[in-house]
């Protein structure tokens, strides 16, 4: 059996929306810096792995939370000002916070 909307994309079944250029760069904005902690956090499994005696909770523990921040970015909504602010201070934040214990 075939549906009406077997091969097309998910994308075209999207309602549009207009973006401003503010909403537009605050959420690659908060989007970066999401990558910026999920990238300090593999650079925390990258340490910890090389060491000769490796913490494996600490390498547990930093992929669990690698994997709630890959949850947190598809939560992000372009559109809610406040939520996009908070996610750019507090994954900035974040980031800086892990490459300090790194470091």
């Amino acid at each position: 059996m075939t549906g009406p909307d077997e091969g097309i994309s998910i994308t075209h079944q999207l309602e549009p929306h207009e973006w401003s250029n503010e909403e537009t760069a605050g959420y690659e904005a908060a989007i970066e810096a999401v990558n910026g902690a999920v990238g300090a956090y593999s650079a925390l499994i990258a340490a910890e792995e090389a060491k000769p005696d490796p913490d494996h909770n600490v390498i547990d523990e930093a992929k669990a939370a690698r994997s709630q921040l890959a949850r947190d970015r598809e939560g992000l909504r372009s559109g809610d000002r406040g939520q996009i602010a908070a996610a750019r201070r507090r994954y900035a934040q974040l980031a800086r916070e892990i490459r300090d214990d790194i470091a």
